[in-house]
């Protein structure tokens, strides 16, 4: 297969660093992003700049028809990366049906979608690879954060399940488990609970995006036999 991956959530700065680090190494590029419009078009032009094969796609990772157009306007990715991932930071009791879904919807449901939407086409080439961005939070929990430690619980066992449909059609299927990466994400935390959480890892600080897309890399260039893996990326937290 051509080297050619189609990266959700590549508006976000994880999906952004995972983008800059295939293209460095000869990928071309499906870009679906659809929070930040303008930040995935600089990103596609600095790509482009350097003659790096790059088309970009805009809605929501959530919504089943997005990823079918994706594919269809991208065929024949030899790798899926699902980037796209929101957070919701409250008590359980406090949110919204609306707010639970739209967490599950975004963080699982769109790699249902995008996973579906692109197995056909690797079914045929007899090969491809699929990586799932997840969280230690889908393993251990985490206090305020009920809805998106459980749609990255559903992503570890989604990963799981599709490596054994997938592995003997050389699809590997792998996730990789972040812990604390430096991001907005983690905007809502002050300095003195960043400094307290940094001290709870034994690396004794947070991951990097460069480190998240490092990891990526690896795992896009993995033997296939290495599949249906939660892969933790965590400085030894957990």
């Amino acid at each position: 297969m051509e080297k050619k991956a189609l990266i959700t959530g590549a508006s976000g700065e994880i999906g952004g660093a995972i983008a800059g680090r295939l293209a460095a190494e000869g990928y071309e590029l499906g870009l679906c992003g659809y929070s930040n419009k303008e930040a995935l078009e600089k990103l596609a032009g600095e790509l482009r700049a350097s003659g790096k094969k790059v088309q970009c796609f805009y809605g929501d990772a959530a919504d089943p028809s997005f990823a079918v157009s994706c594919a269809e306007a991208f065929p024949a990715p030899s790798l899926l990366v699902n980037a796209a991932g929101i957070a919701h930071f409250s008590l359980l009791q406090d949110m919204s049906g609306e707010e639970w879904r739209r967490i599950l919807a975004v963080n699982l449901d769109s790699v249902f979608a995008f996973c579906r939407a692109v197995i056909p086409s690797m079914l045929k080439a007899g090969s491809g690879r699929i990586i799932n961005i997840s969280s230690v939070w889908g393993r251990v929990g985490a206090s305020m954060e009920c809805a998106y430690s459980a749609s990255k619980g559903g992503v570890d066992a989604l990963t799981r399940a599709l490596a054994k449909e997938l592995a003997p059609s050389s699809i590997a299927v792998n996730a990789l488990a972040c812990g604390y990466i430096d991001t907005k994400m983690n905007g809502h935390l002050s300095g003195e609970e960043k400094k307290a959480l940094a001290e709870e890892i034994p690396a004794g600080r947070a991951g990097s995006v460069t480190e998240v897309a490092e990891c990526v890399w690896l795992l896009a260039r993995a033997p296939y036999y290495l599949t249906g893996q939660i892969i933790g990326l965590d400085g030894g937290w957990y």
